[in-house]
């Protein structure tokens, strides 16, 4: 079953990473991906959860606002890329530090499965594949700047993560729903997204990133 569901994963990721690879130099075609994935997200808080539905309702809408400002205001392509990178590659390195070195269960009450160890090696490889990356583009943002960003970044996906989770269990669900095999849901894929765009939204209003 574990095997099973690391295929799936890895299948959907792959299936998504291209739908977003042929859509990453487009403004307008990445405007309306997102779009759908709220879509779906939406769909599903509608189906399956009862219990904070208001707050699950406002808090979506609150990201999905921010969301159409960034595309409206402040879309730039270097750095939303880096943002969307960011948090799948944290999201992976996450999954398999924890799957491979996770011993210590934090959030237990929350989201059981997370692991300090999963949290720290996400964090440290992601930094790592990110100050290399830093190192061949060309950017108005400084070291310092970047970093920042990338661990902001990092610690709101923690953070989006968990809030998803919360909702779910006060629900009394696994998952969002069985849409994406491997994954779960759709609000189950973009929760760290989803919490994310709201700050990177927040930033670029306060800093012109």
């Amino acid at each position: 079953m574990v095997y099973k569901n690391l295929f799936y994963r890895l299948l959907f990721s792959i299936f998504f990473f291209v739908i977003f690879f042929v859509s990453f130099n487009n403004k307008y075609l990445l405007f309306i991906l997102g779009t759908f994935i709220y879509f779906f997200v939406l769909y599903e808080i509608f189906k399956f959860f009862k219990k904070f539905f208001k707050l699950i309702l406002i808090y979506l809408l609150s990201s999905y606002f921010c969301f159409v400002l960034y595309f409206v205001n402040f879309f730039d392509y270097l750095i939303f890329n880096i943002f969307v990178f960011t948090i799948i590659f944290f999201d992976s390195f996450s999954y398999f530090a924890g799957k491979l070195f996770g011993k210590n269960y934090i959030f237990k009450f929350i989201s059981p499965k997370k692991t300090l160890e999963g949290y720290l090696g996400g964090i440290f490889f992601t930094n790592v594949s990110f100050i290399c990356f830093f190192y061949f583009i060309q950017m108005e943002l400084k070291f310092i700047e970047f970093i920042v960003l990338l661990n902001l970044i990092i610690f709101i996906s923690i953070v989006g993560d968990l809030i998803e989770s919360y909702f779910k269990r006060k629900n009394n669900i696994k998952d969002s729903s069985k849409y994406l095999p491997g994954h779960g849901g759709y609000f189950d894929r973009f929760d760290s997204f989803i919490a994310s765009i709201i700050m990177l939204t927040l930033l670029s209003f306060i800093f012109n990133l």
